[in-house]
């Protein structure tokens, strides 16, 4: 059986990396709302996926998770009236329903974002204490993008590439950038939004955290046979 490497570019032999199992990681939805297409077309891809690894006898433990905290989240929640938690509980319920009426397969294990808040703060202050993020001075913390020399590797994408395609957009904090291509890891609380308290302020992760640690933690990051971010 031969899948499609991104960073190699070409179809190669599938080897797990334990004989007989497969883990795989999917990245799932941001729920604040009900489910559209978009996140159908990659659950019923990859639940094909799935079955066909059982199918071909292997064990496989299927993770997907769920981010269940984000500006649209916090947007919805304002927008109602309520709070953030009841909005991702009330969708997360709709998500699980609507993958049963598609016959998907729940997963092996469906963590939460908002389950994985320390790992993720621990995760950033490890990145810091590396050289690889820092925080401003108002407690938002940045990826320091330069530092790591393989960015933009499976994408195939070099610095120069990304900067050149940067717009030079003023928003709040962006004078705080070491560099217009660094990006927000942890932002300070605003009013009315949820928090976690972390050694540089109040606030909340960035959501594009959510992705690598909840693999990380379940599945051991190292043997991942198999992680797919979008289609």
């Amino acid at each position: 059986m031969k899948i499609f490497n991104t960073l190699t570019r070409r179809k190669e032999e599938f080897v797990p990396l334990e004989e007989g199992k497969v883990k795989m990681y999917v990245c799932g939805p941001t729920v604040y709302n009900l489910i559209h297409i978009g996140n159908a077309r990659p659950m019923i891809i990859f639940d094909t996926v799935r079955r066909y690894m059982e199918y071909r006898g292997y064990e496989v433990n299927y993770v997907s998770n769920f981010t269940d905290v984000d500006d649209k989240i916090i947007k919805k929640a304002i927008e109602e009236g309520v709070s953030a938690e009841e909005v991702s509980t009330r969708y997360i319920k709709e998500c699980k329903k609507d993958m049963a009426d598609m016959n998907v397969k729940p997963a092996t294990t469906a963590p939460q974002a908002t389950q994985e808040i320390q790992g993720m703060i621990d995760m950033i202050q490890t990145l810091i204490d590396k050289g690889y993020a820092y925080p401003a001075a108002d407690g938002t913390v940045y990826f320091r993008v330069k530092k790591f020399k393989e960015y933009g590797k499976l994408s195939h994408k070099n610095l120069d590439d990304l900067q050149s395609g940067f717009r030079s957009l003023k928003v709040s904090g962006e004078d705080q950038k070491e560099d217009p291509l660094d990006f927000v890891l942890w932002k300070p609380k605003k009013e009315g939004e949820p928090s976690w308290p972390s050694p540089w302020c109040d606030g909340v992760l960035a959501g594009i955290l959510s992705v690598p640690l909840c693999p990380r933690n379940i599945l051991a990051r190292r043997s991942i046979s198999m992680q797919v971010e979008r289609i």
